[in-house]
């Protein structure tokens, strides 16, 4: 009878908002049919992928797709490097993404709609497009950055040889291309803020610099802490386009800017393996969602308020 109960309950839950069930019906279907169906999938890791055998009819290999990354010799090279350059773009980015989001509720509406462009164009912009501009900046002959050096009576540097470089000039392409996208969703979170805050503040004496640490900050710090939990759940997980075409694959680069995404996809370019792909992959996706789950325990200790759930 309970069951009946509820499921009566529920059906005429459902006859009162049909609309809203249709509305959210696409991106149900296309969450169902792109995120959870491939789930079965996963059943690869654990094979030795034959075509002609199909799915179900490959052979178990148990670990033995795993040991493929975990036994190379550059695994805690890139899993460093991955680890790392991440952790750089998640404070980096939030610390100059929210500086930016206050300075553009500082500005006049005047002037908004150009900084909104200037800064929010780069993240349009595909990686291969990225990887021409950076090198525009870098190549060793005609390169702007070496006809700068040579101008004021320096050495060129061969910028695509000397991995020293690159962690810096990693991280600054992407804050490039991606900081306008985080600023203006700060941005919308400052512009959510009750205004009475401030004009009670500002009754009181305080100064901009005051409400920023008093107002502003504290009130953007519950948005802050979603996106650093839904940041820190793919740290394991590399932009490849970036670590890719930024460094165009130069061998003399590896070392700094080789992650566990591109070396999977130059050791499966010629093993060509699926299941060790998507064992790596799987990797990935398990320790992320250990991360979330862990990041968000902590974050529940020191302020439930703040907490994904």
């Amino acid at each position: 009878m309970r069951i009946l109960s509820w499921a009566r309950a529920e059906w005429k839950h459902g006859r009162r908002n049909r609309e809203l069930f249709m509305l959210a019906l696409p991106a149900v279907t296309f969450k169902l049919i792109f995120n959870y169906l491939p789930l079965v999938g996963l059943i690869i890791a654990f094979k030795k992928y034959n075509f002609a055998k199909g799915l179900w009819g490959s052979d178990w290999v148990g670990w033995d797709n795993f040991r493929f990354f975990f036994q190379s010799d550059t695994a805690l090279r890139i899993t460093r490097n991955t680890i790392l350059y991440n952790g750089a773009f998640i404070v980096l980015g939030t610390v100059i993404a929210i500086a930016f989001a206050i300075m553009m509720n500082e500005i006049g509406r005047r002037w908004l709609k150009i900084h909104q462009t200037v800064m929010f164009l780069p993240y349009f912009l595909s990686w291969v497009v990225v990887s021409y501009v950076t090198m525009g900046f870098l190549d060793h002959k005609s390169g702007f950055l070496n006809q700068l050096l040579t101008f004021f009576g320096q050495d060129p540097v061969r910028w695509y040889e000397t991995s020293a470089y690159w962690p810096v000039i990693i991280i600054l392409v992407y804050l490039w291309k991606s900081v306008g996208f985080s600023t203006l969703i700060y941005y919308a979170g400052i512009l959510g803020i009750d205004s009475s805050y401030y004009e009670a503040a500002r009754i009181d004496g305080a100064g901009k610099m005051q409400m920023i640490r008093h107002i502003t900050i504290p009130l953007l710090t519950p948005l802050v802490v979603i996106l650093f939990i839904v940041a820190v759940g793919n740290i394991f997980r590399a932009d490849f386009g970036l670590f890719y075409f930024i460094p165009n694959d130069v061998g003399f680069l590896y070392g700094a800017t080789d992650v566990i995404d591109t070396y999977v996809y130059r050791s499966l370019r010629v093993v060509g393996d699926i299941g060790m792909s998507t064992a790596v992959g799987l990797y990935q996706s398990v320790v992320g969602f250990a991360l979330v789950l862990t990041t968000n325990y902590i974050i529940k200790k020191i302020n439930s308020d703040n907490a994904l759930w």
